[in-house]
């Protein structure tokens, strides 16, 4: 799987993001070691501590699919830049795999590239380190 077709498959979901209140739609595409992709988008929610991410959607898609041995994930938002996963989503997406890829993308292809541990040093701090 290429780095463009999973900027394709999380710009595709972000369409489908429930994001009432901020109106800022994300679409996340996480790519397992075994090649799948999987995809997840923003759900907003009045209480806003229970909204969820798209990076958090498409990793919780992927474990409950059996698959954790996550190796990149796309971002995709229409932001003028392309945007950072959250404190949250930093710490999940460490939990499988601090060295994981990040691909941030604008729905105008503006790209930045990044491994987790450049947004998060330390990162696997806690459990033993399950790095793939």
């Amino acid at each position: 799987m290429s780095e463009n077709q999973m900027v394709e498959m999380a710009a595709k979901v972000r369409l489908r993001a429930y994001a009432p209140y901020s109106g800022f739609k994300v679409g996340a595409a996480v790519l397992t070691r075994a090649g799948a992709i999987f995809t997840g988008c923003n759900v907003e929610n009045a209480s806003f501590g229970v909204t969820i991410c798209a990076e958090r959607a498409a990793v919780v898609a992927a474990i409950a699919a059996g698959q954790p041995e996550l190796i990149a994930i796309a971002i995709v938002t229409d932001a003028p830049e392309p945007a950072m996963p959250c404190g949250a989503c930093r710490q999940v997406l460490a939990e499988f795999n601090p060295l994981i890829k990040i691909i941030a993308s604008t729905t105008q292809d503006e790209r930045q590239e990044f491994v987790l541990t450049d947004l998060l040093p330390r990162a696997n701090q806690g459990l033993p380190s399950k790095n793939v």
